[in-house]
């Protein structure tokens, strides 16, 4: 694999050392896996992992109108989110059909903005294009902070030996807040998450990168605390029934049909807003369902597999994994409307032979939050 014209995170050498296997992820060379994936979501179900999130984009809009940009092009209520809160939105065109999702951080005036890394481009030249006439500023802090994140049943007491200034048991899901982290100071700390388990994400200058790894791996190592990769955060993803760009979204995938109207707000105090019409639409008319489904088979379900029921062909898979947490192998498809019961008795068409499977609850994986 040519690598020269990948980008790297702070810690891409860091990753190497540890014997990590890199790939092209989004046009980074980011770690999948350190070591076999499955046992990597097992540490993460069971105690901890530590991920690398660098290759995310992170902007911050600034100025008077930072909010009025926000609520035009984002499908969430930011005006509404209390100062401190994180809120999961999305970023559609005129066709109600996402170029990204993201997460919104509500300052007092201000927003942060997390964008997945393949998008990073795009996104920005979204924001920019639709800030002109408005008195706000959209900047790019993706190369000036760097991002981490810890996840499992363990990360808070992992978390709060290297964090002065906050306790963090008082940090409650999807909000954030300001510490002093391996001594650097006014280090932003998040408590989300992308794998079902609880954690936090530190976004930390890039030249203190290392140190706060190294840190980290130290202080958990008594609690289980290992490096995780690309492949385990997609399998742990799927499990906690969470949505991959290119995957359950997309340009040909609105965020209705993909159920993920909680992270939509239609009320006429927010004002239009970029795909509102055409998702009013798709909601008072879908067509087809995102669901998930099971197979015992030996076969894994992988995207672009189609679904049938008897002879007619009633959907395909987005996403498919094999699942340590449940034992099975799972996935996520489309499939028309009639076809979304949980219990449907549905078939894989894995290479024009057939496997059967089974319509499942979402998640299939879940857990307490606080």
């Amino acid at each position: 694999m040519d690598t020269a014209a990948l980008q790297e995170t702070p810690l891409h050498d860091v990753h190497a050392a540890l014997g990590a296997r890199m790939i092209d992820f989004g046009g980074w060379h980011m770690p999948v896996q350190y070591g076999p994936i499955l046992d990597e979501v097992r540490t993460v179900r069971n105690a901890c992992g530590l991920f690398d999130l660098g290759h995310m984009g992170r902007f911050h809009i600034t100025g008077p109108d930072a909010i009025k940009l926000v609520d035009k092009v984002a499908t969430n209520f930011c005006a509404k989110i209390p100062v401190g809160a994180i809120r999961y939105a999305l970023f559609c065109l005129e066709n109600g059909n996402p170029i990204d999702d993201v997460l919104l951080y509500r300052e007092e005036q201000d927003v942060f903005i997390v964008v997945n890394a393949g998008n990073l481009e795009r996104d920005l030249a979204h924001l920019q294009e639709h800030a002109e006439g408005m008195d706000c500023e959209v900047v790019d802090q993706s190369r000036e902070l760097d991002m981490l994140a810890l996840q499992g049943q363990h990360s808070e007491a992992i978390l709060q030996r290297v964090v002065e200034d906050c306790d963090l048991s008082e940090l409650k899901y999807y909000r954030y807040t300001w510490g002093t982290l391996c001594g650097i100071p006014n280090v932003r700390i998040s408590r989300t998450g992308y794998t079902g388990e609880d954690g936090f994400e530190v976004y930390i200058p890039p030249s203190s990168s290392k140190q706060v790894w190294d840190s980290l791996l130290t202080h958990g190592a008594d609690l289980g605390l290992k490096p995780i990769g690309l492949g385990a955060r997609d399998t742990l993803r799927l499990e906690a029934g969470m949505a991959l760009y290119g995957h359950e979204i997309d340009d040909d995938h609105n965020p209705i049909e993909a159920g993920l109207s909680f992270g939509i707000r239609f009320a006429e105090e927010k004002g239009d807003w970029l795909g509102r019409e055409a998702l009013l639409a798709v909601k008072a008319d879908p067509k087809k369902q995102l669901i998930g489904i099971t197979t015992d088979g030996k076969r894994v379900p992988r995207q672009g597999h189609k679904l049938f029921r008897g002879d007619t062909e009633v959907g395909y898979v987005v996403s498919g994994s094999v699942s340590p947490t449940i034992e099975t192998n799972i996935g996520t498809a489309y499939v028309t409307l009639g076809n979304e019961e949980v219990g449907t008795e549905l078939e894989l068409d894995i290479n024009g032979k057939r496997q059967a499977c089974v319509v499942a609850p979402q998640p299939f994986y879940s857990r307490t939050r606080k």
